[in-house]
């Protein structure tokens, strides 16, 4: 395929998909032919039928070798974002068509974007697609489970190259506004192709838009127009009844706002959401309880691994006047019996991590307490993942985990094939520095299960399945046993629940 192939047939996908019209193809095609630094063609030549990665690669390739850029991957991945911004809308005609699809519904709204944002390649779809996904059925539903290969690894060079990079805070974090059009450096992702969408969140400007990884369907994020760090409050609540009220076919919820419990963008106000239904979500209510002074909302413990408070009724204000009473009284309230300690040397340890999301007229959100302290035993958290589940998941356990869906690091892939490579040859697992820390996990999995080459996936996928459900059960702050429970009763109690 030759360059010029390769520029037809980009201008043949975007005008297919709507990005340009055929008035557009010249402009475009001079817009990356410059990008290219290159001339055009002496004749015309037929477009290549290839894919969309195809395309990009042959472009990205010529400009290597001719010295347009340098090789690795973070500098062709700042290219291609580039040459998709040459067949890229510009905002304003972006936000014009969603405002056109959300007249008709909200759903036809997001839709529209979420297509818009893969087609972009902002969402590259063939990375997506390396990710190993798969489900594990345990006593708390199905949990999804899934080993992400869709971020790029860490580039050498461009590790390299960052350290002789001047220091600059634009933009300030990847989710600030100026992102949008931002051509990117070695590091921080190029998002030439990326379009935001401004919505009203409780009267103040937020933005909409994509996570380029989409961990599951329609995986969107939305954050403050302005710079500043998260906050769990009632102003939080009424922002999280805001975007289901205008987009009711979405969930939508919070990280916490402290270290080890929170996200990992805790310096920049935002929310997650999207259209599935995780496993927390279909959890049933096991206990309810009754506050008397709110007798239209209905509230219970739920069953999960962690400690979920839900709430639910037709009026939002109702809602959250609870949600915020119980969230007060969660960020003073100590039970040293069970080991939950509001505060130690004046350092706040609870918080909530909130999940909105309607059923039917009713407005639904789920309260998870959580607690962040850290003990010489436990010195990454004591509701954290304990040292035992490290080899298979180490990081803290945000939004999406809490949700029951467990992004495990890329690594894993290929361990999980040697080991199970080794298990079945009888190899010394400690003798291998990369399947070492396995070793005492896959040992006692084959104590206790007949693993041979026809079961040999099945049961490690399993297995890893249990390792999650135990690393959710580490975050909870009360223990689904007898003593736990009578502990998280205690809580509600003391919040005016009877």
């Amino acid at each position: 395929m030759t360059v010029y192939a390769a520029i037809a047939g980009l201008l043949d996908y975007a005008e297919a998909r709507g990005l340009i019209e055929k008035d557009d193809r010249t402009y475009c095609s001079n817009r990356l032919l410059q990008m290219l630094r290159m001339d055009g063609p002496d004749g015309e030549e037929p477009a290549a039928a290839a894919e969309l990665p195809e395309l990009l690669q042959t472009l990205t390739d010529s400009a290597v070798e001719r010295g347009v850029i340098a090789e690795g991957v973070v500098a062709a991945d700042l290219f291609d974002s580039l040459l998709m911004e040459a067949v890229t809308p510009f905002p304003h005609e972006v936000r014009r068509r969603f405002r056109e699809k959300y007249a008709e519904s909200p759903r036809a709204a997001t839709d529209w974007f979420y297509d818009f944002s893969r087609d972009t390649n902002y969402i590259r779809r063939d990375r997506i697609a390396k990710d190993r996904k798969w489900v594990y059925s345990g006593p708390y539903g199905d949990l999804d489970i899934t080993i992400n290969l869709s971020k790029p690894e860490k580039d050498p060079r461009a590790i390299a190259a960052a350290k002789l990079l001047p220091q600059t805070d634009y933009p300030k974090c990847q989710l600030c506004a100026e992102n949008e059009g931002y051509a990117g450096r070695v590091n921080h992702p190029g998002r030439s192709n990326h379009r935001l969408i401004p919505v009203k969140i409780a009267g103040e400007d937020w933005y909409f838009q994509y996570s380029p990884y989409v961990y599951y369907n329609e995986h969107c994020i939305v954050f403050n127009s302005r710079h500043i760090p998260m906050k769990i409050d009632r102003a939080a609540f009424e922002k999280l009844f805001s975007f289901i009220t205008q987009f009711p076919h979405y969930f939508v919820g919070s990280n916490a706002d402290l270290p080890i419990v929170g996200g990992s963008i805790l310096s920049h106000d935002h929310f997650q959401g999207g259209n599935y239904e995780f496993a927390m979500a279909k959890a049933p209510v096991e206990e309810e309880v009754c506050f008397p002074d709110c007798p239209e909302i209905r509230a219970g413990i739920v069953r999960w691994p962690m400690s979920v408070l839900r709430l639910r009724g037709a009026e939002p204000k109702r809602v959250i006047d609870l949600a915020e009473r119980v969230l007060n009284r969660w960020r003073g309230y100590s039970d040293e019996s069970v080991f939950v300690l509001a505060e130690t040397d004046g350092e706040p340890h609870n918080t909530v991590t909130p999940i909105a999301r309607r059923r039917g007229e009713d407005y639904e959100l789920d309260l998870v307490l959580r607690n962040n302290i850290t003990t010489d035993e436990y010195p990454l958290g004591v509701y954290h993942p304990h040292q035992e589940l490290h080899h298979i998941k180490k990081e803290n356990i945000g939004l999406i985990e809490v949700m029951g869906l467990a992004v495990l690091p890329s690594r894993l892939k290929t361990e999980l094939e040697d080991l199970k490579q080794a298990m079945l040859a009888g190899a010394d697992l400690r003798a291998v520095p990369e399947l070492a820390p396995h070793a005492d996990w896959a040992e006692e999995i084959l104590r206790r299960r007949d693993f041979n080459k026809e079961n040999a996936e099945a049961i490690l996928q399993e297995e890893v399945g249990e390792v999650f459900e135990r690393v959710l059960e580490n975050a909870g702050v009360f223990k689904r046993d007898n003593t736990g429970r009578a502990a998280f009763l205690r809580f509600l109690r003391a919040a005016g629940a009877r």
